[in-house]
């Protein structure tokens, strides 16, 4: 049997591919920039060691719903209020144990050449407020939130 027909030859599929062209400013946006074209800083992140009330604290006082745990610059969790009214607010005792104890962990997140697309897929289907955006090293780059996105959307609303 011969492998390698001479005859036939090779057809490259792509060949005569026509680039997706989009009637809106807003569906080629979402579809094409990339998760870093959401503003994603600043962030704010603390170590897996500090105590829940430490973090608690600096919920309150940098006015955010969300902490990245982070450990040399690698994404361990997310520490957000929601941790806060479901595991700690019931459990005093819970205020001098460390983050790592209730932070969520293995969060899902987006490298920063996603698309747009993704973020929004990740909101919407696990129901997360907040992503993480990555570098191609894991490292954190940012966060994107509710207002970051609707921010982007707008912008590209024209409003």
């Amino acid at each position: 049997m011969n492998e390698n027909p001479t005859n036939d030859a090779f057809e490259d599929p792509l060949e005569n591919y026509e680039p997706k062209t989009y009637d809106d400013p807003l569906e080629r946006a979402i579809a094409e920039e990339s998760a870093k074209q959401i503003q994603h800083q600043p962030h704010t992140s603390i170590g897996p060691e500090m105590t829940v009330a430490a973090a608690v604290a600096k919920l309150a006082s940098d006015h955010v719903a969300c902490l990245l745990v982070e450990e040399d610059g690698k994404l361990l969790g997310l520490f957000t209020n929601r941790e806060v009214l479901n595991q700690v607010a019931l459990e005093k005792k819970m205020l001098d144990r460390p983050v790592r104890e209730v932070m969520t962990t293995d969060p899902v997140y987006v490298r920063e050449d996603d698309p747009i697309a993704a973020t929004l897929c990740v909101m919407a289907l696990h129901g997360y407020r907040h992503v993480p955006i990555l570098d191609a090293d894991e490292r954190v780059l940012g966060i994107a939130s509710p207002q970051r996105v609707t921010s982007f959307l707008a912008k590209h609303l024209g409003t």
